[in-house]
Protein backbone atom coordinates (compact mmCIF):
# COMPACT_ATOMS: atom_id res chain seq x y z
CA UNK A 1 0.00 0.00 0.00
CA UNK A 2 1.66 3.52 -0.72
CA UNK A 3 1.79 6.15 1.76
CA UNK A 4 0.56 9.46 1.43
CA UNK A 5 3.54 10.89 0.26
CA UNK A 6 4.23 8.20 -2.37
CA UNK A 7 0.83 8.74 -3.92
CA UNK A 8 1.17 12.34 -4.27
CA UNK A 9 4.22 11.82 -6.10
CA UNK A 10 2.39 9.49 -8.58
CA UNK A 11 -0.37 11.63 -8.99
CA UNK A 12 2.28 14.20 -10.03
CA UNK A 13 4.26 11.59 -12.12
CA UNK A 14 1.00 12.14 -14.23
CA UNK A 15 1.61 15.59 -15.46
CA UNK A 16 3.14 16.40 -18.58
CA UNK A 17 6.72 17.64 -17.94
CA UNK A 18 6.98 15.66 -14.51
CA UNK A 19 9.65 13.05 -14.67
CA UNK A 20 9.87 10.54 -11.51
CA UNK A 21 12.44 12.52 -10.11
CA UNK A 22 10.62 16.25 -10.34
CA UNK A 23 7.31 14.52 -9.31
CA UNK A 24 9.32 13.53 -6.07
CA UNK A 25 10.93 16.79 -5.58
CA UNK A 26 7.62 18.91 -6.08
CA UNK A 27 6.16 16.10 -3.62
CA UNK A 28 8.74 16.85 -0.75
CA UNK A 29 8.57 20.45 -1.01
CA UNK A 30 4.80 20.41 -0.85
CA UNK A 31 4.96 18.74 2.34
CA UNK A 32 7.41 20.32 3.81
CA UNK A 33 5.82 24.06 3.32
CA UNK A 34 1.95 23.23 3.69
CA UNK A 35 1.20 26.51 4.10
CA UNK A 36 3.16 28.36 1.36
CA UNK A 37 2.42 25.60 -1.02
CA UNK A 38 0.31 22.85 -0.62
CA UNK A 39 -2.81 24.67 0.92
CA UNK A 40 -2.58 27.02 -2.26
CA UNK A 41 -2.05 24.20 -4.52
CA UNK A 42 -5.03 22.61 -3.05
CA UNK A 43 -7.08 25.55 -3.00
CA UNK A 44 -6.64 26.57 -7.14
CA UNK A 45 -6.73 22.99 -7.77
CA UNK A 46 -10.22 23.30 -5.98
CA UNK A 47 -11.34 26.38 -7.78
CA UNK A 48 -10.01 24.51 -11.20
CA UNK A 49 -12.29 21.26 -10.88
CA UNK A 50 -15.17 23.99 -10.04
CA UNK A 51 -14.93 26.71 -12.18
CA UNK A 52 -13.21 25.53 -15.72
CA UNK A 53 -14.93 24.37 -18.82
CA UNK A 54 -14.69 24.17 -22.27
CA UNK A 55 -16.38 27.11 -24.49
CA UNK A 56 -19.57 25.43 -26.36
CA UNK A 57 -18.87 26.92 -29.53
CA UNK A 58 -15.13 26.51 -30.03
CA UNK A 59 -14.31 24.35 -27.32
CA UNK A 60 -11.18 26.57 -25.84
CA UNK A 61 -10.53 26.80 -21.77
CA UNK A 62 -13.45 29.63 -20.28
CA UNK A 63 -15.02 29.95 -16.77
CA UNK A 64 -18.04 28.46 -15.79
CA UNK A 65 -21.56 30.70 -16.81
CA UNK A 66 -19.08 32.54 -19.78
CA UNK A 67 -19.94 30.09 -22.47
CA UNK A 68 -19.32 31.63 -25.63
CA UNK A 69 -16.27 32.40 -24.56
CA UNK A 70 -14.35 35.85 -24.56
CA UNK A 71 -12.95 34.68 -27.79
CA UNK A 72 -16.40 33.87 -29.12
CA UNK A 73 -17.78 37.17 -28.75
CA UNK A 74 -14.78 39.69 -29.41
CA UNK A 75 -16.18 41.41 -32.07
CA UNK A 76 -12.70 42.72 -33.47
CA UNK A 77 -11.50 39.18 -34.50
CA UNK A 78 -11.34 38.25 -37.84
CA UNK A 79 -14.67 35.91 -38.22
CA UNK A 80 -13.86 34.94 -41.91
CA UNK A 81 -11.20 32.35 -40.52
CA UNK A 82 -11.29 29.21 -38.19
CA UNK A 83 -8.52 28.00 -36.49
CA UNK A 84 -8.66 24.15 -36.33
CA UNK A 85 -6.79 22.82 -33.06
CA UNK A 86 -6.32 19.39 -31.50
CA UNK A 87 -6.75 20.97 -27.88
CA UNK A 88 -7.92 23.61 -26.13
CA UNK A 89 -4.40 24.23 -24.33
CA UNK A 90 -3.41 24.83 -28.27
CA UNK A 91 -5.26 28.09 -28.35
CA UNK A 92 -3.52 29.14 -25.53
CA UNK A 93 -0.32 28.70 -27.19
CA UNK A 94 -1.57 30.45 -30.35
CA UNK A 95 -3.12 33.42 -28.70
CA UNK A 96 0.42 33.63 -26.52
CA UNK A 97 2.19 33.96 -30.04
CA UNK A 98 -0.15 37.23 -31.03
CA UNK A 99 0.00 36.11 -34.81
CA UNK A 100 -3.44 34.96 -35.12
CA UNK A 101 -6.44 36.81 -34.53
CA UNK A 102 -9.75 34.89 -36.18
CA UNK A 103 -12.38 32.13 -34.60
CA UNK A 104 -11.37 28.54 -32.85
CA UNK A 105 -12.49 25.32 -33.15
CA UNK A 106 -10.71 22.72 -30.95
CA UNK A 107 -11.22 19.35 -31.74
CA UNK A 108 -10.80 17.28 -28.48
CA UNK A 109 -8.22 14.79 -30.20
CA UNK A 110 -7.29 13.70 -33.31
CA UNK A 111 -7.73 10.51 -35.27
CA UNK A 112 -6.25 7.69 -33.99
CA UNK A 113 -7.44 4.27 -34.63
CA UNK A 114 -4.08 2.87 -32.70
CA UNK A 115 -6.24 4.21 -29.48
CA UNK A 116 -9.50 3.44 -30.33
CA UNK A 117 -9.98 7.18 -31.14
CA UNK A 118 -11.77 7.50 -33.96
CA UNK A 119 -14.38 11.05 -35.67
CA UNK A 120 -17.11 10.07 -33.20
CA UNK A 121 -14.58 11.13 -30.94
CA UNK A 122 -14.10 14.07 -31.78
CA UNK A 123 -15.89 17.58 -32.61
CA UNK A 124 -16.35 17.45 -36.27
CA UNK A 125 -20.11 17.61 -36.69
CA UNK A 126 -19.86 20.80 -34.51
CA UNK A 127 -16.75 21.87 -36.95
CA UNK A 128 -19.12 21.17 -39.65
CA UNK A 129 -22.13 22.86 -38.60
CA UNK A 130 -19.97 26.14 -38.08
CA UNK A 131 -18.04 26.39 -41.57
CA UNK A 132 -21.67 26.29 -42.90
CA UNK A 133 -23.54 28.43 -40.02
CA UNK A 134 -21.03 30.96 -39.60
CA UNK A 135 -19.56 31.83 -43.15
CA UNK A 136 -15.98 31.69 -42.70
CA UNK A 137 -13.84 31.61 -45.83
CA UNK A 138 -11.10 29.84 -44.62
CA UNK A 139 -10.19 27.26 -42.16
CA UNK A 140 -6.67 27.18 -40.86
CA UNK A 141 -5.95 23.47 -39.70
CA UNK A 142 -3.36 24.22 -36.94
CA UNK A 143 -2.44 20.19 -36.46
CA UNK A 144 0.21 18.05 -35.04
CA UNK A 145 2.53 16.93 -38.04
CA UNK A 146 2.86 13.59 -36.72
CA UNK A 147 0.94 10.58 -38.76
CA UNK A 148 -2.10 11.23 -36.77
CA UNK A 149 -2.21 15.19 -36.95
CA UNK A 150 -2.07 14.82 -40.97
CA UNK A 151 -4.71 11.81 -40.55
CA UNK A 152 -6.98 14.17 -38.92
CA UNK A 153 -6.05 17.16 -41.49
CA UNK A 154 -6.91 14.73 -44.56
CA UNK A 155 -10.32 13.66 -42.67
CA UNK A 156 -11.24 17.31 -42.51
CA UNK A 157 -10.12 18.45 -45.64
CA UNK A 158 -12.53 15.45 -47.29
CA UNK A 159 -15.41 16.47 -44.90
CA UNK A 160 -14.62 19.84 -45.81
CA UNK A 161 -14.73 19.63 -49.63
CA UNK A 162 -18.02 20.07 -50.58
CA UNK A 163 -18.08 23.83 -49.04
CA UNK A 164 -17.01 26.53 -50.40
CA UNK A 165 -14.30 27.35 -47.35
CA UNK A 166 -10.50 27.59 -48.35
CA UNK A 167 -8.55 24.78 -46.02
CA UNK A 168 -5.20 25.56 -45.20
CA UNK A 169 -2.23 24.65 -43.23
CA UNK A 170 0.29 25.74 -40.49
CA UNK A 171 3.65 25.93 -43.08
CA UNK A 172 6.09 23.07 -42.12
CA UNK A 173 9.50 24.31 -41.54
CA UNK A 174 12.70 25.07 -39.83
CA UNK A 175 12.14 26.19 -36.43
CA UNK A 176 13.43 29.90 -35.68
CA UNK A 177 17.28 30.19 -34.84
CA UNK A 178 18.15 26.54 -35.98
CA UNK A 179 20.25 25.24 -38.42
CA UNK A 180 20.06 22.30 -40.92
CA UNK A 181 22.48 20.41 -39.88
CA UNK A 182 20.12 20.16 -36.29
CA UNK A 183 17.04 19.02 -38.12
CA UNK A 184 15.79 16.00 -38.79
CA UNK A 185 14.94 14.64 -42.79
CA UNK A 186 11.54 15.14 -42.66
CA UNK A 187 11.51 18.71 -41.74
CA UNK A 188 14.08 19.78 -43.83
CA UNK A 189 12.04 17.92 -46.81
CA UNK A 190 8.78 19.85 -45.69
CA UNK A 191 10.65 22.93 -45.60
CA UNK A 192 12.27 22.58 -48.81
CA UNK A 193 8.26 21.44 -50.49
CA UNK A 194 7.04 24.52 -48.56
CA UNK A 195 9.56 27.18 -49.30
CA UNK A 196 8.37 30.64 -50.68
CA UNK A 197 9.00 33.65 -52.26
CA UNK A 198 11.67 36.21 -50.19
Amino acid sequence: MLGPIDELEKALGKLPGFGRRSASRAALALVREPGRLLMPLIAALKTAAEEVECCAKCGAFTTKGFSPCKLCTDTGRDSHILCVVEEPSDIVSLEASGAFRGRYHALGGKLAPSRHFGPDKLRLGALVERVKAEGFTEVLLALSTDMEGDATAGYIAELLSGSPVKVTRLAFGLPADSGIAYSDPLTLKRAIVGRRDV
